[in-house]
């Protein structure tokens, strides 16, 4: 009797197990961008590694298209202490709206030169000072690791070569500052449209022109509204994939090490995706007929942006040299 006993507690406490493993942790991550693009096959990329990692014990709900909202709107609801988002690709500068300073200098104008100087900077101690100054401060969201989807260049629903073109022109700017500083020093006058609705604007003018990424300018779809594109790279569309205190909460410290593990991978799968990619969409973007400029002399261009440089730099001289310093 008392061996059925002990087998027959065996079983139960097996299935008992087999029930716990049945019931996955399901995370959400948020992208504003088609899944199509550079950053939504990277989040393609996070989910799937994540996965195997845990052997599902983790399940990421990529939830693309903005579906969740603009990054704006992601940001306040996490704030506001909502926990439905574990997981949000977010641009490196957003969390500067938030008293998060040192990753604003990852959007001034001109400030890396190639793909190789942003890879250098990512790879680097101070990129993890820069991930994790958010957490230092209090908020409730931080960084994990870098991508990018590529320069970022200006479009428009006119003819423009040059910048003198832009004079008075009505072009779309999230609310950033150091965004609405580059754009009136090149003659602009910077108009904050939310993402969602960047489209609409630019068919029906209220906006002349904005700028994107070449491969997020035709995944949505730009080229039928603002069919002019002017290769000046401003910026590079360096992002981070971004935790929550609530998604990292739900998690062990084992589960804990395969997200960053993840987060490893989906970087290294970006830094190989994005130049391919863009140079891809870029040749496609000429076949269908897209006016397209390259700006071969940028020197004009920053020249234009000296005022907003020196202002989104001061204070932190020290560390943006750092970041120049890094051109290999």
């Amino acid at each position: 009797m008392k061996k059925l006993l002990v087998v027959a507690l065996a079983l139960v406490m097996a299935l008992a197990c087999v029930s716990a493993m049945a019931e996955p942790i399901t995370l959400t991550y948020a992208e504003v961008n088609p899944i199509d693009t550079i950053v939504g096959q990277t989040a393609t990329a996070f989910k799937t590694k994540l996965e195997e990692l845990s052997a599902g014990e983790i399940i990421v709900d990529v939830k693309a298209s903005g579906v969740l909202g603009s990054e704006a709107q992601i940001l306040d609801g996490v704030l506001m202490g909502g926990d439905t988002i574990d997981f949000v690709r977010l641009s490196a500068f957003a969390l500067s709206n938030y008293g998060v300073k040192q990753a604003s200098l990852l959007n001034v104008p001109y400030t890396f030169e190639n793909r190789d100087h942003f890879w250098a900077f990512a790879n680097s101690e101070l990129a993890q000072k820069f991930l994790q100054e958010p957490k230092d401060i209090g908020l409730p969201v931080w960084g994990l690791t870098y991508a990018e989807e590529g320069f970022r260049h200006f479009f428009t629903n006119f003819p423009c070569t040059q910048i003198s073109d832009l004079a008075g022109k009505k072009i779309r700017v999230s609310e950033d500052v150091i965004m609405m500083g580059m754009v009136k020093g090149l003659g602009a006058n910077p108009t904050v449209v939310t993402f969602t609705e960047l489209y609409s604007a630019l068919q029906t003018g209220v906006v002349d022109g904005a700028e994107q990424p070449t491969a997020n300018y035709k995944s949505n779809a730009f080229p039928e509204v603002a069919p002019h594109f002017i290769l000046d790279g401003h910026t590079l569309g360096a992002v981070q994939i971004a935790v929550t205190a609530t998604g990292w909460a739900k998690l062990n410290e084992q589960q804990q090490a395969w997200v960053m593990e993840a987060a490893k991978y989906a970087s290294d799968f970006n830094a190989n995706l994005s130049a391919s990619a863009e140079a891809e969409v870029l040749e496609q973007l000429k076949a269908e007929g897209v006016t397209i400029t390259e700006v071969t002399d940028k020197t004009p261009w920053i020249e234009a942006c000296q005022d907003i440089i020196k202002q989104s730099t001061k204070g932190l001289e020290d560390v943006y040299q750092q970041i120049l310093d890094m051109k290999p």
